[in-house]
């Protein structure tokens, strides 16, 4: 994809100039500790911490007559048992040792995990995202053809091939940065998911995607071509973030929060590059209009840092908050140089302020991830 946007320039707000950003943990592939399966030199397929989802086990008449499947996601709201306020030094030393062993390329002397998208670095799609993920597909077992669309470093294709022997698992994506020792059921293809498709129609079973809102300029293209290819009966599911931290006491955060700042930025260095951010908001309403059936929406709310009383949200607060300091660069750069004409000097004097507000956590967080899933009809053929 190519910039093809109308840039304009928007200078930075104040920032903090001269300081030195500390080190920060490194990415991890999961909130628990990794174990490979397998005697591949690279042991392909590290377990995510993912809650199980649903998705129809056959063409059953049962399954015709739904008219959405079950709700089984069991993921705890804000709040709940009480718990210690911040991480033991075990969760800690957890989170920092869970280093992404994913191939990496480097960018304006970043080294980023570069994922569907040339214009945008986006570094924090690694595999320690299927830690705040959960799968429609973990509970299906009758069918051959499944397809991950933007899948960076493949690791969901990996997994569900790995767990599903059965099914032929194809990742697509513009970077060839995905492992050589994978499940013999699993290949990747290097392909711009918004071209024309390749494969033919009524093929896929599954069509799966995740956190590729920051590159995808057409959805309802997007969607449609997945209609097309999708099999009757077949589903698709979409999992996305919505990237603008809101209060959970639902009153709205400070404007010059310098993590408001940084999202509303890069939110306008995006639509430039002729993208929209806040397409999470209405990809529910892009399914149904596409044609799909049995459209789900289920909202998730994804804490930044360990301020839940929930041990589980607290966990899950602490990997998403060490997701986003890791990725803060690969996230800004694209937007904010190639979008908004800053400098990377600037771009990193601005992360500073970021960073430190990060860190100290002053404000309590989160943000809201969509789980959409939804069913070609059976009567479309």
């Amino acid at each position: 994809m190519s910039d093809d946007g109308a840039h304009t320039s928007k200078s930075p707000p104040e920032m903090t100039a001269g300081a030195a950003a500390e080190g920060f943990p490194p990415k991890g592939p999961s909130p628990k500790t990794s174990s490979s399966k397998g005697s591949s030199p690279k042991g392909y397929s590290p377990k995510g911490f993912s809650p199980r989802g649903y998705s129809p086990k056959s063409r059953s008449e049962q399954e015709r007559a739904s008219n959405s499947p079950p709700s089984i996601y069991n993921i705890p709201m804000i709040g709940g048992s009480p718990g210690s306020d911040n991480p033991t030094p075990a969760e800690q030393e957890a989170a920092e040792k869970d280093a992404a062993e994913a191939p990496v390329q480097a960018e304006n002397g970043i080294t980023i995990d570069s994922d569907q998208g040339s214009f945008l670095d986006d570094g924090y799609e690694t595999d320690s995202n299927p830690s705040i993920s959960t799968s429609l597909a973990s509970s299906m077992r009758h069918y051959r053809n499944v397809l991950d669309m933007g899948t960076g470093t493949g690791i969901w294709a990996i997994e569900m091939g790995d767990q599903h022997p059965e099914a032929t698992v194809l990742g697509v994506d513009l970077s060839p940065i995905q492992p050589e020792w994978v499940p013999p059921n699993v290949r990747f293809m290097v392909d711009d998911i918004e071209s024309p498709w390749v494969h033919p129609p009524n093929h896929f079973d599954l069509i799966h995607s995740r956190h590729i809102v920051m590159a995808v300029k057409d959805w309802p293209r997007l969607l449609r071509n997945a209609y097309r290819h999708l099999k009757p009966g077949g589903w698709i599911e979409l999992q996305e973030i919505h990237h603008f931290p809101q209060s959970p006491s639902d009153t709205p955060l400070p404007a010059d929060l310098p993590l408001v700042q940084f999202w509303d930025l890069v939110a306008q260095g995006l639509d430039n590059l002729g993208v929209d951010f806040k397409r999470t908001l209405s990809l529910a309403s892009m399914v149904r209009d596409c044609g799909y059936a049995n459209v789900t929406e289920r909202v998730f709310h994804v804490p930044i840092g360990t301020w839940p009383k929930n041990r589980t949200l607290k966990e899950c607060g602490l990997y998403w908050k060490t997701v986003l300091m890791e990725g803060l660069s690969p996230i800004a750069l694209g937007p904010l140089t190639r979008g908004l004409g800053w400098t990377q000097v600037q771009v990193e004097a601005f992360l500073v302020g970021v960073r430190q507000c990060m860190k100290e956590g002053r404000d309590n967080a989160f943000m809201p991830m969509h789980i959409i899933y939804a069913q070609r009809p059976w009567d479309d053929v």
